[in-house]
């Protein structure tokens, strides 16, 4: 059922809540194919915020090699473990490195944040797949170095960091990128937005938006 509704009643508000979020935003998702659309739609419902419409920027080819990825079993990176929590019904793996020991100590020898730092551990760990970036910009930012460099395969990428600092300038360096992405332009994002990106992804596999 539509965004995880499993009762009569909770289908009932969540269609409910479609058709609002819809009667909001068509007008401003009418250039989008059917499978962008769910996914701004999902990202609208779950943030409450129809503005979302306005600053969501979808390369042509991501949704095409997002689904890829996720019918062939790729993992899916996230910044946090909130976002990695959020995500469900996905058969393949999903990461998060972010407290991992080996992440720890290269923030402190390099002297970037954790979240950058668990980025260069999932390309040591040889990740392959799409990443999920709903807060840190700086782990943002250390992709595009790692996919620059080589280092990293990555199939997509979701850049929805939230914050006044380096936020909106990490998801226009991402834009200006060959990688198929869907980044929100501005200071706005976070983890609600990141994983209803995924997670609309995973319907969207599964013949359900």
């Amino acid at each position: 059922m539509f965004m995880g509704a499993s009762t009569k009643q909770g289908y009932d508000i969540a269609e409910k809540s479609r058709k609002i979020v819809k009667s909001l935003i068509d007008d401003k998702t009418a250039h989008l194919t059917p499978e962008e659309r769910a996914i701004v739609e999902r990202m609208v419902h779950s943030t409450a915020d129809p503005e979302y419409a306005d600053i969501t920027r979808i390369s042509d080819d991501f949704v095409h090699e997002s689904l890829k990825s996720i019918r062939n079993g790729g993992d899916i990176l996230t910044d946090i473990n909130m976002v990695k929590v959020g995500i469900n019904r996905y058969h393949g793996n999903v990461n998060c490195y972010i407290k991992d020991e080996r992440a720890v100590k290269i923030a402190k020898e390099s002297g970037i944040t954790r979240a950058a730092a668990a980025m260069r551990v999932a390309a040591l760990e040889g990740f392959e797949g799409i990443v999920a970036i709903g807060n840190a910009p700086t782990a943002l930012l250390e992709v595009l170095d790692l996919v620059q460099r080589g280092e990293m395969n990555v199939k997509s990428v979701i850049g929805v960091p939230v914050g006044f600092v380096g936020a909106a300038e990490s998801k226009k360096a991402l834009q200006e990128t060959e990688i198929p992405y869907l980044a929100t332009e501005g200071p706005k994002g976070g983890t609600p937005v990141a994983v209803a990106a995924v997670n609309a992804l995973i319907n969207l596999d599964m013949g359900k938006v």
